[in-house]
């Protein structure tokens, strides 16, 4: 290689499905480049004498043949590409060899000089690969290229860098979208990118806003929180949206706070499109009722403390009739319990949970507007948190944790090493 070292390589994508590959040493290096060569359906041999563990799982899955011994001449015959990486020089070079004299395309781990093939720096993102190699066959530096792959990958999958289909573009239909808790970097990779490639997006009032701004001039954005036909309507409303603008043979979000299915009546717009034979999408989102107490301080579950968390909708209260919730049987648990949309509803929530057998001083914790900049925390016991909510104003939308969880924060004292979780029986109890 050392006459053709002037010239940069040339860049190729490499159709392997179905063909032979051989991989010489079960290393790191192989455990690395093994799960690409795998996807790409190839037929991959494994000539070396021991593994990684997860290289042998690999094997163990039948997603390779692995030959436990060392290379020997011959190994490469019938062979498309080889890639060469174990820790002996003398087989590394033989085998080499032999891919030159077979006119295999090799790549060497151990001296790209010397090799016939590079692996550049790949990532992938929805149906695209990105392939970075130096163009200086001097000065290769696979840093860089690494850094320039992930710069560009990241922007093709959170929407900043917009590559708008030409020959052919993404199917009509709605993608519902969780967008999480507030905080516009908490939404899900691929619930950016599909906003980044939306004609038209339905968006809740919880919805993360700010990214609304960052849409192309194009994108029609409606305010669901505005279509017509009053409050009682307005849920048909929306679903009367999603079907005609994917109808129209748009591509639709309809951007939710949290997670589409967590009290965000996700599954009615699904069934609503289903209905219609339109393609749905669902994006999961970060649900408010685990990410705001954490952005608070506040660990739903913690060693010795609290073993399980329901989240409930508090939007009824416990005495109306079109309540489902057990709250004599929530008061009777002894972990963590996380209202969603109950701030009006606290004061009632409060006097069932104590009557039915809670603690009145169990801690309550009111986190509001979580995750973003205008984010506030009350806290207070099940005996005070009517009067601290509203002597505080504390309004919608705001999560409560009700539990012994609002105590532990970073300061408190953790369980020593070996010291057994009081929550959990030894064997002889």
């Amino acid at each position: 290689m050392a006459e053709h070292a002037d010239h940069p390589a040339y860049p190729v994508g490499l159709r392997l499905a179905g063909r032979r590959v051989v991989v010489v040493g079960g290393g790191q290096v192989a455990q690395r480049r093994l799960p690409a060569l795998i996807a790409a359906g190839a037929d991959i041999t494994l000539v070396s004498p021991s593994a990684t563990p997860s290289v042998e799982a690999m094997a163990d899955a039948g997603e390779i043949r692995w030959e436990r011994r060392r290379y020997e001449d011959g190994d490469l015959a019938d062979t498309w590409y080889a890639l060469v990486a174990s820790d002996d020089d003398a087989a590394n070079d033989a085998a080499s060899a032999e891919a030159e004299r077979t006119r295999t395309w090799c790549v060497r781990s151990d001296n790209a000089d010397v090799a016939t093939a590079w692996t550049p720096a790949t990532g992938r993102s929805e149906g695209v690969t990105v392939a970075v190699l130096s163009t200086d066959a001097q000065g290769r530096d696979p840093r860089h290229s690494a850094a320039v792959r992930d710069a560009v990958v990241e922007a093709l999958r959170d929407g900043t860098l917009a590559a708008p289909h030409h020959r052919t573009r993404p199917t009509p239909g709605v993608a519902l979208v969780g967008g999480g808790p507030g905080d516009p970097d908490l939404i899900t990779v691929r619930g950016r990118r599909l906003l980044a490639e939306a004609d038209v997006v339905i968006a809740d009032r919880l919805g993360p806003r700010d990214l609304l701004d960052e849409l192309p001039p194009h994108v029609e954005v409606i305010d669901a929180a505005k279509i017509p036909y009053g409050r009682f309507m307005a849920q048909e409303a929306i679903n009367r949206a999603l079907i005609e603008h994917a109808r129209a043979g748009k591509a639709v979000v309809r951007l939710k706070g949290g997670d589409p299915f967590v009290f965000g009546r996700g599954m009615e717009e699904a069934q609503a499109l289903a209905a219609e034979g339109i393609p749905c999408t669902v994006v999961p989102g970060i649900s408010s009722s685990i990410s705001v107490p954490g952005a608070a301080g506040i660990p739903v579950t913690h060693r010795g403390v609290a073993h399980e968390f329901t989240v409930v909708s508090g939007h009824v209260a416990p005495d109306d009739e079109r309540s489902l919730v057990d709250w004599a049987a929530l008061a009777r648990l002894r972990g963590t319990l996380v209202l969603l949309m109950a701030v009006d509803k606290i004061g009632a929530i409060a006097e069932a949970l104590v009557a039915h057998g809670k603690s009145p001083d169990t801690p309550v914790a009111l986190v509001q507007e979580g995750t973003t900049a205008s984010q506030r925390r009350v806290d207070a016991t099940l005996a005070t948190v009517a009067e601290r909510a509203a002597a505080e104003d504390v309004r919608p939308p705001a999560v409560i944790v009700i539990g012994d969880v609002v105590a532990i924060g970073p300061d408190t004292a953790p369980l020593s090493a070996g010291q057994p979780d009081p929550g959990t029986r030894t064997p002889t109890e």
